[in-house]
C-alpha cells in the first residue's frame, strides 16, 4: 500500500523533531543561562566598574589627557536642564551635579558601543568566582565559610531553600558529587519482577539491624522516561545481582523504556514456536527472513494427506 503525503509528513516531521530537538533545547537552555547571568551578574559589575573609573579617572589622569565622554561643555548641561534630565540651576547652581550626570551618561553610551567592555563584567565574575574559590578552598576558607553556612541554615525562609539548592549544586559542580556505583537487578515491588536499580550507597544502620546483621545497601529505582525521579529502597546485598553495563548504558534503558537494551545484556531474536504435522515439526518462517519454499510446499502435502487420511476413515 503507498504511503500518503500525510503519513510520510508525520514519519519525517517526527524523525526531523526528533534530530533537531535536542541540539535547539540545548542551545536555549545556553542562551537563556547566558542572558541570566549577564541580566543578573555582568550589569550589576559594569554599573560598579563604571562607577568606579568616573571616580578614579580626574584623579589619576591630567586634565589635558582626559577621553572626549569626560568633559562636559556648558551647552551640553544647558541642553540638559532645558529637557529636565539634570537639576537646575537652583537647585544645583555651580553644575556639579549635573556635570556628574551628563559624564555618566557620556561614559555610558562609549561603553555600550564597545562589544569587549560589556564582556568586562562576566569576565570579572569569573576572576571573582575563581579567587573565591581559592579562599574558600582552603582549610581556613572552609571553616569560616563552614560557620557562615550554618548562620544561613537558620535564617527563616532560607533554610527551607538553600539546603535543597546546595544538594542540586553539589551533584552537578561538587568534587564528590553523588554518583551512583554499578547497576543491580533486584526484586521489586515483589517477588518474581526484577528490576533495574542503582547502588547510590550502603544502607541503612537500621535496615542492617533488621536483615539480622547482613550487608545491605540503598539503591535508587529510577521511573520511566524521566529517570530523575524514582524510588529509594533498601536491600540486603546478597538479593541484589549486579549487571555488567555501564552506567549511561542503564540510564538509557530507563529513558527509553527498555527499548535500547545495553550491548552485554541484548538476547538474540526468539524463534517463534514451530508448527507440528504428524509428529514432525517444521521452522516457521521468521518474519525478516526469505520465504522457503520448499517447507511450505511440504506443510500443504502433510495437510492435503491429512485430510484424505479422515475422508478414508469416515468412509469406512
Amino acid at each position: 500500500m503507498a504511503s500518503t503525503f500525510g503519513d510520510d509528513f508525520k514519519k519525517f516531521f517526527g524523525k526531523g523533531l526528533g534530530i533537531l530537538l535536542p541540539t535547539v533545547l540545548t542551545l536555549w537552555i545556553l542562551v537563556q543561562l547566558f542572558v541570566f547571568l549577564y541580566d543578573n551578574v555582568g550589569k550589576p559589575i559594569n554599573q560598579g566598574v563604571r562607577l568606579a573609573i568616573l571616580e578614579i579617572t580626574p584623579r589619576v589622569v591630567e586634565d589635558d589627557q582626559l577621553p572626549p565622554w569626560f568633559s562636559v561643555s556648558d551647552e551640553e548641561i544647558a541642553e540638559a536642564r532645558s529637557e529636565g534630565l539634570v537639576p537646575d540651576v537652583d537647585g544645583d547652581p555651580e553644575g556639579v551635579a549635573a556635570r556628574r550626570t551628563i559624564r555618566a551618561e557620556k561614559f555610558r553610551e562609549f561603553w555600550d558601543s564597545h562589544w569587549y567592555l560589556e564582556a568586562s563584567g562576566l569576565l570579572v565574575a569569573i576572576v571573582l568566582v575563581y579567587f573565591a574559590g581559592v579562599l574558600l578552598g582552603g582549610f581556613i576558607g572552609r571553616r569560616l565559610y563552614s560557620r557562615i553556612e550554618s548562620f544561613l541554615r537558620q535564617l527563616p525562609g532560607f533554610k527551607q531553600i538553600y539546603p535543597h539548592v546546595k544538594q542540586v549544586t553539589e551533584l552537578v559542580l561538587g568534587e564528590q558529587a553523588m554518583a551512583f556505583s554499578r547497576a543491580v537487578l533486584v526484586e521489586y515491588p515483589r517477588k518474581g519482577i526484577w528490576t533495574v536499580g542503582l547502588v547510590t550507597s550502603n544502607g541503612l544502620r537500621t535496615v542492617e539491624k533488621a536483615a539480622e546483621g547482613e550487608d545491605v545497601m540503598t539503591v535508587f529505582i529510577p521511573s520511566t522516561p524521566t529517570p530523575f525521579t524514582g524510588f529509594t529502597i533498601n536491600v540486603r546485598t546478597s538479593d541484589a545481582i549486579d549487571l555488567p553495563v555501564p552506567i549511561d548504558e542503564a540510564i538509557r534503558y530507563f529513558i527509553t523504556g527498555g527499548v535500547l537494551i545495553p550491548g552485554s545484556e541484548a538476547r538474540p531474536s526468539l524463534e517463534s514456536p514451530s508448527d507440528s504435522v504428524d509428529g514432525a515439526s517444521e521452522p516457521v518462517q521468521r518474519a525478516d527472513s526469505r520465504p522457503d519454499p520448499e517447507a511450505a510446499a511440504r506443510q500443504i502435502r502433510a495437510r492435503v494427506e491429512d485430510a484424505d487420511r479422515a475422508g478414508d476413515t469416515g468412509a469406512a
